[in-house]
């Protein structure tokens, strides 16, 4: 099994600081500039540190420096270092690593949506794992985890024979112009080949589900009305989290996170900074839809929710909303986080109450990768 591994750097960078992606010219400065901190490179360590802990020794393909052989450094695995160029972060970077490789089984990517699409269109046939790093990640080509990722890895590596495939994984993306104008335009750019694994893949996110609009507005009132003085509540995105800011009588941000204190906005598509800020002194609470499908609770597409914050919520501070319909056509009947920190992921892990209408609530699993 011939494995091959390239790494988006910059992908990811626009997540904390509310840019919700770094596709497009001068995005990757912006974001550098609202103090943005790279973490692929870290997470594409954690896939690597897990494969090389299940299979000491097994041979990988990286692409150069920060593409990918500086994160397998002091790790115990068989690395062939392909030639590189130099970084621009841009696409091309992704495509000539990929190229340089030659002829790969499995090219294992560290990145979004946007370096699935790069990935894929010079793939030539090969299978794409992905290891989640991006800010939107639609595609069904992404382990639920780096660590999952790692473990896919091992698994290619050990027992290939064992291993099933899917040749019809979507390749999703995203307009990060219109998405940051508040508009929703995905599209679909193919489909790849990949492992199949029940719980160490997930599932495209899927299409949007029925209007359940009013079910959604009654569990909203009934957590508006049970709010808190003195506590912070801060809104993540999406139509099911956005309901509460609509109950509590103010415009959601869509796309964005927003923040309550003792029912008045007091923070509108807030990155995590200034969420951070607001929360010194104040107990938090963290409201959260659930991505369909997927079934991610936090990891996808709000970033802008850093672990400090989640860490201070709690398990306990998390209130989630989500139609029983979602639920129960999510593709695994759980609910993953993935917040880049694995102790913190650790201890979030457990059953919540997720409330699906007025007094109505679903009793769901939360599991890391």
């Amino acid at each position: 099994m011939r494995i091959g591994l390239v790494v988006n750097p910059f992908a990811g960078l626009g997540g904390a600081v509310g840019l919700k992606g770094t596709d497009g010219p001068g995005t990757v400065t912006e974001a550098l500039r609202r103090g943005a901190q790279a973490k692929a490179g870290a997470r594409a360590r954690l896939a690597l540190s897990r494969l090389a802990d299940r299979v000491p020794g097994a041979e990988i393909i990286l692409a150069a420096g920060s593409l990918g052989e500086d994160w397998a450094r002091g790790l115990d695995l068989d690395t062939v270092i392909t030639p590189g160029s130099n970084l621009t972060g841009t696409a091309r970077d992704t495509k000539a690593a990929v190229r340089a490789m030659g002829a790969l089984d499995v090219i294992v990517f560290a990145g979004g949506d946007g370096t699935a699409r790069d990935v894929a269109s010079v793939a030539e046939g090969a299978a794409l794992l992905g290891i989640p790093c991006g800010v939107k990640m639609h595609s069904g080509v992404f382990a639920v985890s780096p660590q999952s990722a790692g473990a896919m890895m091992a698994d290619l590596t050990a027992s290939p024979d064992r291993i099933t495939w899917a040749d019809d994984a979507e390749v999703m993306d995203i307009d990060e112009e219109a998405l940051r104008r508040g508009i929703l335009a995905p599209r679909l750019y193919g489909y790849a080949r990949v492992p199949v694994s029940c719980t160490l893949m997930q599932a495209a996110k899927g299409g949007p589900r029925q209007d359940a609009a009013s079910a959604l507005s009654s569990a909203a009132r009934g957590i508006v009305d049970g709010m808190e003085d003195r506590t912070l509540y801060i809104i993540g995105p999406g139509t099911s989290a956005g309901s509460v800011m609509r109950a509590a009588g103010h415009t959601a941000t869509p796309l964005g996170v927003d923040a309550l204190l003792n029912r008045k906005r007091v923070a509108q598509d807030a990155d995590d900074a200034a969420l951070c800020a607001l929360a010194e002194g104040r107990d938090v609470r963290v409201v959260l839809g659930v991505t369909g499908q997927q079934g991610f609770l936090l990891g996808r597409g709000n970033q802008q929710i850093g672990p400090a914050l989640i860490a201070k919520a709690g398990r306990d501070g998390l209130i989630i909303l989500a139609t029983e319909d979602k639920l129960t056509s999510l593709a695994h009947p759980r609910l993953l986080i993935d917040t880049g920190d694995p102790d913190l992921d650790a201890e979030l892990t457990g059953f919540v109450r997720v409330a699906t209408g007025a007094n109505r609530e679903m009793m769901m699993r939360i599991a890391s990768g």
